[in-house]
């Protein structure tokens, strides 16, 4: 049996996970999550939450983080297709202000890794989509902030450009307006 795959993007502390997929007439097997593995890939978090979500078709989720808490995130699609972003919003890192984005679907069965330090979206692409994904921290609604999906400064080619978003989401801060201070560093 093949390993999984674990890919640096061009951020490299996010990282993209392809696993191995054993498919037959029955359907199909995947381990989803193997903390030894995941450790020699270069994924050392603790994951302390499950969340899952689904959404329709041209709904764009975040771009959101935790500043006092803020959470590590391992995502995956498990029904439909998703473009997953991630920004880096940790101030002295050499990618601050830059983003990572992947298709995620039930078909790839990728998975994106986003360390803390980083704000997260993501806009589905397909009728629904239903997305999976452990957190290395607990939500901390309170705590909760976000950037606005169409920061020019950002400049996110998301796959759509009239976006369903939450009355929270349309209101969210440019980065260059935020004033927020991220406890994390670059790695």
């Amino acid at each position: 049996m093949a390993n999984m795959e674990f890919i640096q993007t061009e951020i490299p502390d996010i990282i993209l996970v392809k696993p191995n997929v054993i498919e037959d007439h029955r359907g199909f097997f995947m381990e989803s999550y193997h903390v030894e593995k995941f450790k020699i890939g270069g994924i050392k978090s603790v994951f302390v939450q499950d969340n899952h979500a689904k959404s329709v078709q041209n709904t764009l989720r975040g771009l959101h983080f935790q500043v006092q808490y803020p959470q590590a995130k391992l995502l995956r699609c498990l029904k439909g297709k998703v473009f997953d972003v991630a920004v880096d919003i940790r101030q002295d890192s050499p990618y601050f202000g830059k983003w990572v984005g992947e298709e995620l679907s039930e078909e790839n069965r990728y998975q994106l890794y986003i360390p803390e330090g980083f704000a997260h979206g993501y806009y589905v692409m397909s009728e629904t989509a239903e997305i999976a994904y452990k957190c290395s921290e607990i939500y901390h609604p309170q705590d909760e902030q976000g950037l606005r999906w169409d920061d020019p400064d950002i400049a996110i080619n998301w796959p759509g450009d009239n976006p369903i978003l939450s009355e929270k989401d349309k209101v969210l801060p440019m980065l260059a307006d935020s004033d927020f201070k991220t406890s994390q560093t670059a790695v």
